[in-house]
């Protein structure tokens, strides 16, 4: 079946492109160096329809609400407490393309989780996301079924997400998004630049 044309009100989601997943913490991911130069090609092409979610994770454990309280206890090693702050911050190529415009920051899983960030998209008319990012499993599908469930058209950049858990990543890709093949897309990041390109013609 022939991919539609984006919308003009199409929007990139970069998810947690931070050191703090690309560097030797626990949750150090090394294939998020492999997605890098296609998560960046996706920036360049349309930096002002691109936001940046960063994962900010609380002081220490006693500061988290619910059951991620027991979530940091496992991963105090993460918290602020125990990090540098700047591990926080973005990876190095993506920091000087992102500003408190652009930078989403968010406590949970998906990015719906932010305040305010489905009104801020509904308000915009964006009706289209595209999402690159880490991880696929965890962040990234979280913000997709979120998406999905408020009517937004989604597209996974399948060349631009990765995970630790390269098993979890390819289950994403293969099995739980193909069951929402009405309204989850996998596209590659060239064929998300011809769409793109096409547009602009």
């Amino acid at each position: 079946m022939e991919t539609a044309a984006f919308s003009k009100n199409t929007l990139h989601l970069v998810i947690d492109m931070q050191r703090l997943f690309a560097e030797e913490t626990v949750w150090y991911t090394p294939s998020m160096a492999d997605i890098l130069p296609n998560v960046l090609k996706l920036c360049k092409a349309r930096p002002q329809e691109t936001l940046y979610a960063r994962f900010i994770v609380p002081q220490n454990a006693g500061a988290a609400t619910g059951r991620w309280k027991t979530y940091y206890e496992r991963w105090s090693s993460v918290t602020r407490d125990a990090i540098d702050p700047a591990m926080l911050d973005l990876m190095v190529p993506l920091v000087g393309l992102a500003d408190e415009s652009n930078t989403i920051d968010k406590a949970t899983y998906s990015i719906f989780g932010s305040p305010g960030f489905d009104e801020r998209l509904k308000a915009s008319g964006v009706d289209t996301l595209i999402f690159s990012g880490v991880e696929t499993d965890v962040c990234v599908y979280a913000s997709v079924l979120d998406a999905v469930d408020a009517g937004y058209r989604v597209i996974l950049a399948i060349d631009a997400l990765t995970s630790s858990d390269q098993a979890a990543h390819d289950a994403v890709m293969t099995h739980l998004a193909p069951r929402l093949s009405e309204q989850v897309e996998t596209l590659s990041t060239q064929a998300i630049l011809n769409l793109w390109r096409d547009e602009a013609v």
